[in-house]
């Protein structure tokens, strides 16, 4: 049988085929948002074995295991990590149909040329097979990133933290690749959740104030974006369950920050106050040096309270939110930053795709910059949504609606150091969707035009949107 992952692979005409061995295939990888750890790649992490690099911390394949009806112990416990590896892939079959029975073909062809498809009967030959090229040079944290073509990564990094593995990463002699932070400031946002006062506590120390007001609050968070910004940081993230509103008065926002810095709960209204006039006052920041602000919206996260007890944050049980109203505070939100002429350049990510129109048509609202070319982005598709039918409607959707040709493209958003591949994967969809619109004569078979448009949105997009030196 020849390998599943083939030339074709995701690409049903001929034109698809063109688009992608002449354009797309060769783009270098712009990674603008992910998770990966910077320790890693400072120190150039040499994995022991796959499922260390594999199934360490990938809350995707643990919710498969569990819904294939796997012990805990084999998914997030204290089973060896070869035990770990045969129990995924006993799950890998029963994937079909959902993008990680792709990516885990294409990781293993990519990374290990494993043609083999992965069950219950060939999984000793690949672990045995992947863990021997593991223990070579070339399967380093940064060989790994090297040889996926990458040339830009942005983690994602709390304001409180010192970036000492940034300093390193850049002081390493062969290794020509910018791993820059991400200023993601999520705790400092969410008033009402227990992380808020020790957030604050720890901004006191690494800024050495002392922050009794709002205005010292605001003083605090803008020095630690100056000193991100120092660090090369020309990005931030911020993670909302959903988009949040209301009007406030300078007056009130004291009080509330000193309730929230107690512990306190504040009420619901006084949440939106604190929420909206913070989110205003840091896009004013990031505007003033010419930052890229991210916007994820729309999960529900931590909705399994025996599990997360147990486990803790970020282990598979989060899942997309009906989030309620959504035009009227996206808008209401942009609009306050934009009256004041402090919307930067902007990406929304949206996580339930009933609302991918709402996005799409909201961002041409804000088109009003001469000079930034999509400056309001709808981002691709994300978690639940970086799928086939998620990205095709994400796509669609922004062509409906905006300037696809503008599209800043795929990120990884992972923790992985193969999901380098998922550029692969979205780039295939890409030029399949494209390749559809050209044979069924709704748009030119103009090899310019469709170069431009594919390159564009594999990496040239991404390389002039964030402002960031690569070459």
């Amino acid at each position: 049988m020849g390998s599943f992952i083939n030339d074709q692979f995701m690409l049903k005409n001929k034109t698809a085929v063109r688009l992608y061995e002449k354009f797309a295939e060769k783009m270098p990888i712009y990674d603008y948002h992910c998770h990966l750890s910077p320790k890693d790649i400072a120190e150039n992490r040499k994995f022991n074995n796959i499922t260390e690099l594999w199934l360490e911390g990938d809350h995707y394949k643990w919710r498969a295991m569990r819904a294939h009806g796997l012990e805990e112990k084999y998914i997030t416990g204290d089973a060896s990590d070869k035990e770990k590896f045969a129990a995924w892939a006993e799950t890998v079959p029963y994937t079909l149909g959902n993008p990680l029975y792709h990516w885990t073909h294409l990781e293993l062809k990519r990374y290990f040329d494993v043609d083999e498809l992965l069950n219950k009967d060939t999984w000793e030959s690949i672990w045995n097979r992947c863990n021997e090229l593991l223990q070579q040079d070339d399967f380093t944290v940064q060989n790994l990133i090297k040889r996926s073509n990458v040339k830009v990564i942005c983690t994602t990094d709390d304001p409180a933290d010192d970036l000492r593995y940034h300093d390193q990463i850049k002081e390493l002699p062969d290794f020509p690749v910018k791993v820059l932070p991400t200023y993601r400031p999520d705790r400092g946002v969410e008033i009402n959740k227990e992380t808020f006062a020790s957030f604050v506590s720890e901004l006191e120390k690494v800024t050495n104030r002392t922050i009794s007001t709002y205005e010292e609050y605001k003083e605090a968070l803008e020095e630690r974006i100056d000193y991100f910004h120092e660090k090369g940081c020309r990005i931030s993230d911020h993670g909302l369950g959903e988009v949040p509103f209301a009007e406030y008065e300078d007056s009130e926002l004291t009080a509330i920050f000193q309730a929230g810095r107690k512990g306190e709960k504040v009420s619901r209204e006084d949440e939106e106050k604190f929420k909206t006039a913070t989110l205003v006052f840091l896009a004013g920041c990031y505007k003033k040096r010419n930052w890229a602000m991210q916007i994820h919206f729309g999960a529900i996260r931590n909705n399994n309270t025996r599990m997360i007890k147990k486990l803790g944050p970020d282990a598979g049980f989060d899942s997309i939110n009906d989030q309620g109203q959504v035009a009227a505070p996206l808008n209401a939100l942009l609009d306050a930053m934009e009256q004041k002429e402090q919307l930067p350049k902007t990406i929304l990510y949206n996580l339930n795709p009933v609302y991918n129109d709402l996005v799409g048509s909201t961002i041409g609202n804000f088109q009003t910059e001469p000079g930034i070319q999509g400056k309001i982005q709808f981002g691709s598709g994300w978690w639940f949504n970086d799928t086939k039918r998620g990205m095709n409607r994400q796509l669609t959707a922004l062509a409906d609606h905006g300037l696809l040709m503008h599209f800043v493209g795929m990120l990884t958003d992972s923790r992985s150091f193969l999901s380098f591949s998922r550029h692969e994967y979205f780039r295939r969809i890409l030029c399949n969707l494209i390749g559809e619109w050209v044979e069924d004569g709704e748009v030119p078979n103009d090899s310019d035009i469709l170069q431009t448009l594919i390159e564009n949105i594999c990496y040239n997009n991404a390389k002039n949107y964030f402002g960031i030196d690569v070459d």
